[in-house]
């Protein structure tokens, strides 16, 4: 019968994307891992695979359609020995998209971003493999990603052709809990409901007609707003301030810089940052004080063996966090490098979606535009986010004495449920510290 393609769920949070572009039309043959469409997220504009052979039969959603939601019958392909005249006018319906849990102001991470979704929609879900006792049909990556993120495929009901378990099924597995150990009722997640905005009339009727015009909000927009407000109103926020002194930093990366080798044009292999220093510091910071390197769950507290690290970057009509993965065993020009490349290549939104979801901690600096301190919105799942000021020369009372230093405050957001007063206040401790005697981030 014929299989029903997909608007995939290239992210967690992805409920509507664009169909920018098809690279097939009625007719043609396609197989296995095919480029077959463009689909613009609120965050990144990938490549979608055809995950079956066949050919294009029918597509239902045109080229440059907006606003698609997931899981909405794009296009048809038919298997060999099928014709047109086997598609229905009508498309069975999609199954419903799976609950994704809150991730980042951008957005928790799958492995890898998913490809498209090419599979049939049943008028009913298919029961787990295990329910039967029939063999479990899954793709060799499926089964990968299974083993990698400690799912039984029995537990998963698989939703490409045939009901074999496919890529975005383990995605989708992984981010509900589905195939690990379920929670108890008793223990699921009691959100506190957003206060209710002003009707968009009544704000209009605030202001004369003709004195305003309506600019629609673009997918990225709305998902800045929800997550920020989902994380206001569910994430009990405390925050935490320090001065640090940068006198010392500032002359370490001068030296490194200076000793950056160059190329034959002069120009030098790396030219580290304040900003990639900081990054250095709040991941060593969080090893050295591991009881802070956690996410808040309802079913218990997610401690974590490695330091990433989202940075914020502003991006026309908002911003996206890409992550630096093993920030603390990384040396600072790998650091200045990653984030060289995650800013040019967000500014094109051409990140991938396992780039910028995840992490552990988050930092958003503001220091670059003349902002001296403020505090950030946590960034779920993360239970810390640093906001960093900017670097100046400030009058310090010493010992009874003036004097001139160059000072940069920080205040660390907090998600009272993971980490305590007492608790973050030695993690933002062990951060300046880094920070004040920045050889010890190199040894």
């Amino acid at each position: 019968m014929p299989i029903d393609i997909l608007m995939p769920a290239l992210s967690p949070t992805m409920e509507v994307g664009n169909l920018a572009k098809w690279h097939v039309k009625e007719g043609d043959s396609v197989t296995s891992g095919d480029i077959i469409a463009e689909i613009e997220t609120d965050k990144a504009t990938m490549e979608v695979e055809s995950i079956d052979e066949g050919t294009i039969g029918k597509i239902m959603i045109a080229e440059g359609a907006t606003d698609v939601p997931v899981n909405t019958v794009i296009a048809v392909l038919l298997e060999e020995g099928e014709d047109a005249a086997s598609i229905s006018a009508s498309p069975a319906p999609a199954p419903a998209p799976v609950p994704a849990a809150p991730t980042e102001v951008a957005p928790a991470a799958p492995a890898e971003p998913a490809p498209a979704a090419v599979a049939p929609a049943p008028a009913t879900p298919a029961a787990p493999a295990a329910a039967s006792g029939e063999r479990i049909f899954s793709s060799p990556l499926a089964r990968r990603m299974a083993k990698l993120e400690g799912l039984d495929l029995a537990q998963i009901t698989g939703t490409g052709p045939k009901g074999r378990i496919v890529k975005r099924d383990i995605e989708a597995a992984a981010v509900s809990g589905t195939g690990k150990a379920q929670r108890s009722a008793s223990a699921a997640p009691s959100a506190a409901p957003a206060p209710s905005a002003m009707p968009d009339d009544k704000v209009m009727q605030l202001y004369a007609d003709g004195s305003y015009e309506v600019v629609p909000h673009d997918n990225m927009r709305k998902v800045i707003a929800r997550r920020l407000t989902e994380a206001k109103t569910t994430i009990p926020h405390f925050y935490l301030s320090v001065d640090c002194d940068l006198d010392a930093l500032l002359a370490l990366r001068k030296q490194l810089n200076e000793a950056a080798p160059k190329d034959s044009d002069g120009k030098p292999a790396y030219k580290i940052s304040v900003n990639d220093m900081v990054i250095k510091a709040m991941a060593l910071a969080l090893k050295a004080v591991p009881e802070a390197n956690v996410t808040w769950t309802d079913s218990g507290m997610l401690k974590h063996h490695k330091s990433d690290v989202g940075v914020a970057v502003s991006i026309p009509g908002g911003l996206i966090t890409p992550v630096v993965r093993d920030a603390e065993t990384k040396t600072l020009s790998a650091i200045s490098a990653d984030m060289k490349d995650f800013a040019a290549r967000a500014r094109d939104r051409k990140l991938l979606p396992h780039e910028y979801q995840g992490g552990t901690t988050a930092i958003s600096n503001l220091g670059m535009m003349g902002i001296r301190d403020f505090s950030a919105v946590i960034n779920p799942p993360h239970a810390t986010i640093l906001a960093v000021g900017t670097g100046e020369q400030r009058a310090v009372v010493r010992s009874g004495a003036v004097q001139i230093v160059t000072q940069m405050s920080v205040t660390m957001s907090t998600d009272h449920r993971a980490v305590d007063g007492a608790l973050g206040s030695e993690l933002l401790g062990a951060f300046k510290g880094f920070i004040e005697k920045p050889m010890s981030m190199l040894v």
